[in-house]
């Protein structure tokens, strides 16, 4: 997730860059798909072009014209682009050893590189961190659309405070790195040095109750944090530990349920916006009135295909998903794997907006692989199991861990430890699906926990499958 940037940041690649950058998403923000595809294709033949000249790219195309489509060019993945940085890259100036070290140091976060490049680190929850440089035409591009490209749930307000300067505004998530989200709030916090006292980030690494002290004694209007630990929070301000008034909250970087999105909105009393973004371009995609995610395809290019890299069909599930980012020319993104299961459609919406739909599944959650009663193998889909114990279950702070190939074991946090009921019935609700998917049946363990593991970045994984060589070294 990422915040709406004032004005003179939005300009920071020159006062003109940053004005006729600003005009262009206003106006394609209202355009035609017509219109959207015209900017995406211009802008996709300056990338590939500049991209071309990198003899990372020269030989991965080797032997590609000019003019093939972007289809026919070859996924990349992180790995290879972490392995092949220096040669990646359109600044010799940069590579990926001073970029690690520059990153070793949390108080860097949110300045510059070389004084010049703005660097964020991607959580790793594919298994490969990255690292990511942005110039200033990069950071304009992505200013804008959050700028302007932000359907606020007080409109009246905004007419008055469009880019937020009289809330006071709470980010919660990690800030012992340089994730993406932390960067972009200390890069408007050291260029606009009067928004420390109004815009300030809790670590959410920290106990539950610590955090909570923290949040009411700020006293925030707006809330941005991951979907996850707005469900703790709204369950915090339910039970009256959480005294603060929220007016909003903004949520981001992980997958948003509807049953997760309405436990937030009631417990927290306020309305709630989504956003969908990645470390390889932060703004992916904004959420308007209808509650539906308009992906930024004027400025970026997904393509969600099956396990063999093929195209999927409108309104089909995507395997993974392949980003193109067309405002990058400094760190050239090229069909890279991003990991995500999505569902990309192009229907109209009632908002009026031509942009296209994107239904995000995640990425931070494994699927389930157990015994079936055929003497097969079968997958148990980690959106089912969530959707299993939050809504049937109502429970809000888990994690399933396979443990062993008919072996579960379910976390659960101190909201849902409150309820005494809460065990017994995840773990009938859980056998009883297991049983009709046609799953041996699996030996369940569930134990009550003070804290949930989080990730390096903040995130929890709530379904996590073990490394098949465990199951294999607990077996001997």
């Amino acid at each position: 997730m990422s915040f709406p940037a004032p004005p003179e940041l939005s300009a920071a690649s020159g006062p003109f860059a940053g004005l006729a950058v600003l005009g262009d998403v206003a106006a394609a923000t209202r355009a035609t798909r017509d219109g959207i595809a015209e900017r995406r294709a211009r802008r996709l033949a300056q990338l590939l072009e500049i991209a071309r000249r990198t003899p990372f790219y020269a030989r991965l195309w080797q032997g590609i014209g000019d003019a093939a489509p972007l289809a026919a060019l070859p996924p990349v993945s992180k790995s290879q682009l972490m392995l092949n940085f220096g040669a990646a890259v359109t600044d010799p100036q940069l590579n990926l050893a001073g970029l690690r070290e520059f990153c070793a140091d949390p108080q860097r976060a949110g300045r510059r590189f070389l004084g010049r490049y703005w660097v964020w680190q991607s959580s790793g929850s594919t298994g490969e961190p990255g690292i990511f440089v942005q110039d200033e035409r990069a950071m304009a591009v992505y200013d804008a659309l959050e700028s302007l490209r932000r359907t606020a749930p007080r409109p009246w307000v905004r007419l008055w405070d469009p880019f937020y300067l009289g809330e006071r505004y709470a980010f919660v998530g990690a800030t012992d790195g340089h994730f993406a989200s932390h960067v972009s709030l200390q890069r408007l916090r050291s260029g606009n040095p009067w928004l420390a006292s109004v815009w300030r980030a809790f670590s959410v690494l920290q106990p539950i109750d610590v955090l909570v002290a923290q949040l009411d004694a700020f006293a925030p209007s707006v809330l941005a944090t991951y979907p996850t630990a707005a469900g703790v929070l709204a369950e915090q301000a339910r039970s009256g530990r959480l005294r603060s008034q929220l007016r909003e909250v903004w949520t981001g970087g992980e997958t948003l349920t509807p049953a997760l999105r309405s436990h937030i909105e009631h417990g927290l009393g306020c309305a709630l916006r989504n956003s969908y973004g990645a470390s390889e371009f932060l703004p992916l995609a904004w959420e308007c009135r209808e509650q539906r995610l308009h992906l930024n395809a004027d400025w970026v290019i997904l393509e969600p295909v099956d396990a063999q890299g093929r195209a999927v069909a409108p309104g089909e599930r995507s395997h993974t998903t392949l980003l193109t980012n067309l405002a990058n020319h400094l760190q050239p993104l090229v069909r890279v794997d991003i990991g995500d299961q999505i569902v990309l459609d192009d229907p109209p919406c009632a908002c009026g907006c031509a942009l296209p739909v994107v239904d995000v599944l995640g990425r931070c959650d494994d699927v389930l692989v157990v015994p079936g009663r055929d003497g097969g193998r079968l997958s148990l889909l980690p959106l089912a199991l969530v959707s299993l114990l939050e809504d049937e279950a109502g429970v809000f702070d888990f994690q399933l861990r396979q443990t062993g190939p008919r072996s579960l074991h379910l976390l659960l946090g101190p909201l849902a430890a409150r309820e005494p009921e809460a065990a017994e019935r995840c773990r009938r609700l859980l056998a009883a699906f297991a049983a009709a998917q046609g799953a041996l049946a699996p030996r369940i363990a569930v134990d009550l926990v003070p804290t949930l593991p989080l990730g390096s970045s903040g995130k929890l994984q709530r379904i996590v499958r073990a490394d098949e060589r465990t199951f294999h070294r607990r077996r001997r």
